[in-house]
């Protein structure tokens, strides 16, 4: 039977050919090992973080951060930790720190810009709880139709009876939902409706749909909002950074130059 290497051996064999090999080389090895979109990705991040400083309470409140964030409650408990992932205190300290610079650029890149991204973003990010009867027969639309007119039925009754989604289910029921997870067409229905409005039989793709707006629910820029805004706009700047051919090209060749 072929001897299994040891960790230790096979990091030593790596490090050992890596240095042996050219930029260009190092460069398709992690081609071919998928690696290349996340050096991308690191390289970029700590180019931007570059000029970012801690002062020792910020590196402390890192520290803080990261320990919570892995329950991390004891220093028994970070010695633990430490030898589970094969890191030193150093290592630990370097990647809280890190960590901070990343969301301390956010804030200093885009924290002053995000009233006016959530007055962009909020007709999509409003919440909608809605009714919704789905079939693809128009007699049977139009039938449902005058039936809700009239009050002959409820909503509830006719989607159970007659709709063709899983909203049968939910007695026609569907919600609380962002604008922007629903089909465009039928978002802007909703988005210009009044509540408990009930808007006649629609033809969406293959679908003839009767809607009803229960309930918007219009979104407030809270803390938790303000974080995710934030994460938006970091990401829409990351993806456009690593899709830039040209700097992909340069980033990479600094990060393998230090290998």
């Amino acid at each position: 039977m072929t001897a299994v290497l040891e960790s230790g051996n096979i990091w030593q064999q790596a490090a050992t050919n890596l240095n042996q090999s050219t930029t260009a080389e190092i460069l398709q090895l992690l081609e071919k090992y998928q690696m290349l979109p996340a050096l991308i990705k690191e390289v970029v991040l700590d180019q931007a973080i570059a000029p970012i400083s801690c002062t020792p309470e910020e590196e402390k409140l890192a520290w803080e951060k990261l320990a919570q964030h892995h329950q991390i409650t004891s220093d028994d408990a970070l010695q633990r930790w430490l030898e589970q992932n094969n890191l030193s205190a150093e290592q630990f300290k370097a990647i809280a720190i890190r960590q901070f610079k990343i969301e301390k650029f956010k804030h200093q890149t885009w924290g002053n810009d995000l009233e006016s991204y959530y007055s962009q973003r909020k007709p999509q990010l409003d919440r909608v709880v809605y009714s919704l009867i789905r079939t693809n027969n128009i007699g049977i639309a139009q039938e449902i139709y005058f039936r809700l007119q009239a009050g002959e039925q409820s909503f509830a009754e006719l989607a159970r009876e007659y709709s063709q989604g899983p909203e049968a289910q939910t007695n026609g029921l569907i919600g609380p939902v962002e604008l922007q997870t629903i089909h465009p067409a039928l978002a802007r229905m909703l988005a210009t409706s009044q509540p408990k409005q009930l808007l006649p039989p629609t033809q969406l793709e293959n679908w003839i749909v009767i809607v009803r707006l229960e309930k918007l629910l219009v979104t407030q820029l809270d803390n938790s909002l303000r974080q995710r805004l934030l994460n938006e706009r970091f990401h829409s700047w990351l993806q456009a950074q690593m899709t830039a051919p040209n700097q992909q090209i340069q980033q990479l060749e600094k990060a393998t130059v230090k290998i």
